[in-house]
């Protein structure tokens, strides 16, 4: 999500409309401006191989994750997000290469966040907001092709009406920021497949690389950054029964560039597996490709 904040006064006035850095992978604490609207549209792509199967599954996704906040009051905002992906599952069955494929718009995730803490100082502010969403069932989550239902990694939506909740923080100065997020999601069964539930850390350090001093005005920014994200997943259940191929632990760490203006950023970062501890055969990540634009308007 975007951050809106000022650089260069005194104090750091985070609703005032001015567009910051913030996390990529996850979201920020500061808020959006009362009345103010906030989109960012970015490029997803991922690549999950080295299956232990005699399957040799082989998983790209790819796609545009919108996503639209709005600021309701100065503590208050309201977030919508909605993906478009293309997913594509290469695999062997026996002797015959196999291709499963999907690609159309996935579950819509609603979503609430409220400004719980603010602690503002001279060139500095630290805030606190926890948040609650839903996610609705906007992606068909029983499509099928020849070969018959497409395994539920390939469908473009679960089913299922899942829930969110989680606390974000961050504490930000003229040079760097921070911010750190703890989420969980409970999902639910549709279509007789109940994806494991997710637990996630996140923490984000963004430094400011140019310009090295900060002069009259508020010029644009390019920020370093460093994030990362630990993620416990629960075993999936399909039919009722626990799949012992599928959830676990993953530590990604994540490099990546953010260009700020006073009303838009551009940002890239690449997320790469450090520890993974799946479950049985579980399909591993190699990397996850995260890009795109955010609109402060």
């Amino acid at each position: 999500m975007k951050a809106a904040v000022k650089i260069g006064l005194a104090i750091l006035c985070a609703w005032t409309g001015t567009a910051s850095s913030a996390p990529i992978t996850f979201n920020t604490a500061l808020p959006v401006h009362e009345g103010g609207w906030v989109l960012r549209e970015q490029f997803v792509y991922k690549k999950s191989a080295g299956d232990p199967s005699p399957e040799q599954r082989d998983m790209r996704v790819s796609g545009v994750v919108s996503v639209l906040g709005y600021g309701v009051n100065r503590d208050f905002a309201l977030f919508g997000m909605l993906p478009y992906l293309d997913k594509r599952l290469d695999m062997r069955s026996g002797d015959v290469d196999v291709v499963r494929d999907r690609r159309g718009f996935g579950d819509l995730t609603l979503l609430g966040r409220y400004t719980a803490h603010e602690d503002n100082g001279p060139g500095r502010t630290f805030r606190v907001a926890p948040f609650f969403g839903v996610k609705a069932p906007t992606g068909s989550g029983n499509a099928r092709d020849e070969l018959g239902s497409l395994p539920p990694p390939v469908q473009s939506g679960t089913g299922s009406w899942d829930l969110t909740a989680g606390t974000v923080a961050t504490y930000q100065t003229l040079d760097f920021q921070v911010d750190g997020q703890m989420s969980y999601q409970a999902n639910r069964e549709a279509n007789g497949f109940q994806a494991g539930n997710v637990a996630e850390f996140g923490a984000s350090l963004q430094y400011r690389l140019l310009p090295r001093d900060l002069g009259a005005g508020v010029p644009a920014f390019l920020y370093g950054v460093l994030e990362i994200n630990l993620v416990h997943a629960a075993e999936d259940r399909l039919g009722g029964a626990g799949d012992p191929d599928s959830g676990g632990i993953t530590l990604f760490i994540a490099p990546g560039l953010q260009y700020v203006t006073r009303k838009w950023i551009v940002e890239a970062g690449v997320q790469v597996p450090a520890v993974q501890r799946l479950n049985g055969a579980a399909l591993k990540n190699d990397y996850v490709l995260n890009a795109g634009v955010r609109f402060n308007f």
